[in-house]
């Protein structure tokens, strides 16, 4: 397949649909983020997901287009990117100790072939020191990234416990699954 596009500035997303050797060209759309108050949390990022899917459709027809979108829900509260630096620190701050849920929402577009599904990894912390926080926080500034943490950056490496469920999930698209799906995509 060489007419995929993935719809996502993540540098995350594109490494690993590198990884899986895709042929595919990035193109991004500015979307609004905002969704319903009636979803379910796992439609919220499907929400977002078909969003960015439909706004880069218009500038690339016929093509296939994979847009994501990863949220992070601690206590069925949805926790967004931070801010700044104090809303990182207070973030990792919620998360030590505890476990919460990473969701990745996928559309897949294809004029008007739809599929859309999410997956959900839940991850546990340990508990981390407020040194370990803001070490974290002034080296790595995950202030692009839901939930204030990359699981493949040193936070994840001296700070999860333990995972279950797509761990690719957690870097921002669980792309074994969406293989699997573009094979119904010509």
């Amino acid at each position: 397949m060489s007419n995929i596009i993935l719809a996502s500035q993540s540098p995350r997303r594109k490494q690993l649909l590198e990884w899986a050797e895709i042929d595919f060209e990035i193109v991004v759309a500015n979307t609004d983020e905002s969704f319903p108050e009636n979803l379910s949390i796992e439609d919220v990022a499907i929400h977002i997901a078909t969003e960015k899917a439909k706004a880069v459709q218009k500038k690339a027809a016929e093509k296939i287009i994979v847009a994501a979108d990863t949220i992070v829900v601690l206590n069925g509260e949805i926790i967004g990117k931070p801010v700044d630096r104090t809303d990182a620190v207070q973030i990792l701050n919620k998360l030590s100790g505890s476990h919460h849920k990473v969701i990745t929402g996928v559309t897949i577009l294809q004029n008007e072939k739809q599929v859309s599904f999410a997956d959900t990894t839940d991850v546990e912390f340990h508990t981390l020191t407020q040194n370990q926080i803001e070490f974290y926080v002034d080296k790595y500034k995950p202030y692009d990234k839901a939930g204030a943490y990359a699981i493949q950056e040193w936070v994840g490496v001296v700070g999860i416990k333990c995972i279950n469920g797509d761990f690719y999930n957690v870097m921002g698209l669980p792309v074994s699954r969406v293989v699997q799906a573009l094979k119904n995509f010509k």
